[in-house]
């Protein structure tokens, strides 16, 4: 009779820490840890982070200005690797939120690009002042890796995120210098490759990255349906663009990372169900 196999639980460190010890960490890492002080309230439908159980967190508080002149000035005792980009936003030791929803995001990714010589990278499904964002794009040409969360500009944006900004305002914010790659994805006929030609038509110059969505546990079944049909549809829509020939570098995924972590994951769990030596 199979032994069953104990559940994988990430092993505590941050139990009884000061939540300067989670900024610590996560800068460390890479990350630029600021901080919501709640959960993301975009609440797309889709989002991995809504069972985060696999990992340790510890949400700090809303970050405050003596919060981030501590993260600023850490930052800038560590050296320059003109290859680096700091990520916006902790996601080792904290939950993965919609950062520019903070009301001084927009101002502090001003002081990191003024008072550093280091590069940035960031995610947001849009929520980003323009020209601001595009004015610090001139302004700091090389600096920004800004990737677009689109997810899709069709009838079904409204049922994946609905809290999240109008296409009219991502068409904005694509209109210009600071979007380096724009990702959205395949859930139906016509969906990804409109997609790609709407955006396209605006800026030339960003990477369209595309594919299909992987459904995880914690998600409701009727998202989790749509985004199993998205696959069934990705040949042919990847077809459209190709035949589309459109100016963009264009890469297409056939699956998340994130489900290649949980495939690997569940590979190891068998091997080790096996008992091999």
């Amino acid at each position: 009779m199979a032994t069953p196999l104990p559940m994988l639980r990430p092993t505590p460190v941050l139990k009884g820490k000061d939540y300067r010890e989670v900024l610590i960490r996560e800068l460390e890492a890479g990350k630029i840890p600021i901080s919501l002080g709640k959960k993301c309230p975009v609440q797309c439908e889709f989002c991995y982070e809504l069972d985060h159980s696999y990992r340790e967190t510890l949400e700090p508080p809303k970050t405050s200005q003596e919060d981030w002149e501590f993260i600023l000035d850490y930052i800038n005792k560590k050296p320059t690797n003109p290859m680096q980009f700091w990520c916006l936003g902790g996601n080792e030791y904290m939950e993965w939120t919609d950062l520019f929803l903070h009301p001084k995001a927009m101002e502090w990714v001003e002081d990191f690009l003024k008072y550093t010589d280091k590069n940035i990278t960031f995610f947001t499904v849009g929520f980003v002042h323009v020209p601001k964002i595009h004015q610090l794009a001139a302004q700091y040409p090389g600096r920004i890796n800004f990737e677009l969360s689109v997810i899709t500009l069709s009838d079904y944006r409204q049922k994946l995120m609905p809290h999240a900004p109008a296409v009219k305002h991502l068409m904005k914010v694509l209109d210009g210098p600071a979007v380096s790659a724009a990702n959205f994805y395949a859930f139906d006929l016509h969906t990804m490759s409109k997609d790609a030609v709407a955006i396209s038509g605006i800026n030339q110059k960003c990477v369209l990255w595309m594919g299909c969505l992987t459904p995880v546990r914690g998600l409701k079944e009727d998202t989790a349906t749509l985004m199993r049909q998205g696959r069934k549809f990705l040949p042919e829509e990847a077809q459209r663009i190709y035949d589309a020939g459109l100016p963009n570098m264009a890469t297409i995924h056939t699956e998340a990372y994130i489900t290649a972590f949980l495939n690997r994951k569940r590979i190891v769990s068998l091997f080790d169900s096996l008992e091999l030596d």
